[in-house]
């Protein structure tokens, strides 16, 4: 008789026996039988603090944990399921259509129907939202396989998936994992659900050329969510999108070519050349507005510091002068500052953790041409110190001020919004995987700080990565709310970065322990960086905003 293979269950903090080739499904049985009840359905576990589908088979001891519903893992996986989900449904309301997921936007995701010569089709998200619902009803499963790569390449081939296919030929795996609902193959980057009948939740909506599909809802997964006005942050994915057919790279495999193909300088030189314009064009707006302080906002890593000096020159080109502060000076003192009422820790992300008064204060006299002195805040003594830093407008002078908070209304209230012009700054990534699988602009933002913490504050991995649920709450309470309060929205995510990314990335996420749940990230970020081609950093400038996070800027910060 075989012996049992013993698995450590997060969930119960119990030893369970289990048999060689036991399912993750077998193995949530069987807790089942012991009497234990989780209280949920998990679509995914960790084991070895790897996110894994619940078809996942067990041989040897490991540590399980099945995930809950709201868990971020099971979120991304509940999600990469609907989006095969929806591919099959589109396949049979309007077949010879090609489906496009380009980005999230509106709380949900935009999706776009072309025919074969990249035109747009008017998606029929009636019918296709109650093909959805009948396969949900169906119950039908998702099975994952693992072939060789030539075979894998052939069935994409078979089906149209030709951006899969320039993946694949272009990153060299022997084997290829892809996933089967009935005769529909696909492949994604990680997970899926066990079938259909897991993915009751969703809707879609029709908005402008193609469609929203919405996910569970962040406050209740139980309801989908209802989708929010962004006008102004799809116009700044549109542009992007845009210029990414125009230059001939629209997804990973095009980007792995194009470095396979020397073409790479070329591909640098205009993403380079598009940040340019734009910061021109925004400096441009700020000079016919005639206003007087520019606030630019954004969320961490989204590369606010080298823009703010990037747009400084553009306005010194229209014979502006600017003169630059931040709002990290106007910090109140330590013992003054809110706490975050889950964890009691000081909140310096909080609108409140600034003395708003002194700096609307400030902002008047200035602008009625009076003479101030900057405050100078100490982060190692937790207070304001007494330092000369005088500061006048001029007739051509322009102030830029920089921080998260810079499109909130509580900010100025006070200040009349004639004189201000807002600017957004984000990493808003518009290159995509292949058609159903797109970059999160969280993950961009993740890779720069992850590179950054390492470099200017010797930081490990682990250490970032603990962190960021915390960098990410503090965004969607005072940033993400705020973004079409913008007067401009400047895209600061390039085309080839990642690539570029990867060679400062991998080495860091490798050294994060495989015995804490960070490892779980990590894994995911390698998984996602080993589908680019590696880009050597030495072409590119001392001006752009990447060398903010690589170092080697010829800005000094």
């Amino acid at each position: 008789m075989t012996k049992p293979i013993k698995v450590y269950c997060v969930n119960i903090s119990e030893y369970v026996d289990i048999c060689g080739g036991d399912s993750l499904d077998d193995i949530l049985t069987r807790v089942g039988t012991l009497g234990f009840n989780l209280g949920f359905n998990p679509i995914c576990a960790r084991v070895n603090n790897r996110t894994e589908p619940m078809s996942f088979q067990v041989f040897m001891p490991k540590q399980i944990e099945f995930l809950a519903p709201g868990h971020p893992s099971s979120r991304r996986v509940y999600t990469r399921s609907l989006c095969m989900m929806l591919y099959k449904a589109v396949s049979k309301v309007q077949p010879g259509v090609r489906l496009r997921m380009e980005h999230s936007v509106s709380r949900g995701y935009y999706c776009r129907l072309l025919d074969g010569k990249g035109r747009s089709v008017r998606p029929q998200v009636q019918a296709i939202e109650s093909e959805m619902q009948a396969l949900v009803r169906e119950n039908l499963p998702f099975v994952r396989h693992e072939r060789l790569t030539r075979d894998v390449i052939e069935l994409f081939r078979s089906q149209g998936l030709l951006d899969k296919v320039e993946l694949l030929e272009t990153i060299h795996q022997l084997y290829t994992t892809y996933y089967t609902l009935g005769d529909t193959a696909d492949s994604y980057y990680g997970p899926l659900a066990p079938s259909t009948g897991c993915l009751s939740v969703f809707s879609l909506v029709a908005d402008d050329e193609g469609m929203l599909l919405m996910p569970p809802s962040a406050a209740d997964i139980n309801a989908p969510a209802e989708p929010v006005e962004q006008k102004k942050m799809f116009d700044a994915f549109t542009e992007h999108l845009r210029f990414n057919h125009i230059v001939g790279v629209s997804s990973v495999g095009g980007l792995n070519r194009a470095i396979a193909d020397k073409r790479s300088a070329t591909l640098i030189n205009l993403s380079e050349t598009l940040h340019s314009k734009m910061l021109g064009h925004i400096a441009d707006a700020i000079s016919e507005k005639g206003a007087r302080v520019v606030l630019l906002a954004g969320p961490s890593s989204s590369g606010k510091t080298t823009t703010c000096k990037r747009l400084s020159i553009h306005l010194m080109t229209n014979l502006l002068r600017p003169k630059m502060i931040s709002l990290d000076d106007y910090f109140v003192d330590r013992h003054l500052t809110p706490r975050d009422p889950e964890t009691g820790d000081f909140d310096y992300e909080s609108i409140h953790a600034l003395d708003l008064e002194l700096l609307n204060e400030h902002l008047n006299r200035l602008l009625n041409g009076e003479k101030i002195n900057v405050p100078t805040y100490s982060f190692e003594l937790g207070r304001r110190i007494e330092k000369p830093r005088p500061l006048k407008l001029e007739k051509d002078d322009v102030l830029l001020l920089e921080g998260i908070h810079g499109l909130n209304p509580e900010l100025t209230p006070q200040v009349s919004a004639d004189n201000i012009y807002k600017v957004y700054v984000s990493a808003l990534t518009t290159l995509k995987i292949d058609d159903h699988n797109w970059i999160p602009t969280t993950d961009t933002r993740l890779l720069r700080r992850l590179v950054r913490d390492h470099k200017y504050r010797n930081t490990a991995a682990v250490d970032t990565l603990r962190r960021w649920a915390s960098v990410r709450k503090g965004e969607e309470r005072w940033i993400f709310p705020f973004q079409e309060n913008a007067d401009a929205t400047f895209n600061s995510s390039l085309l080839f970065e990642p690539a570029v990314m990867k060679s400062y990335a991998e080495p860091l996420l490798r050294l994060v322990p495989h015995d804490c749940q960070e490892y779980s990230e990590a894994y995911r970020l390698l998984s996602f960086l080993s589908y680019f081609l590696p880009l050597p950093p030495d072409q590119i400038p001392s001006t752009s905003l990447l060398r903010e996070f690589l170092g080697g800027s010829s800005f000094h910060y």
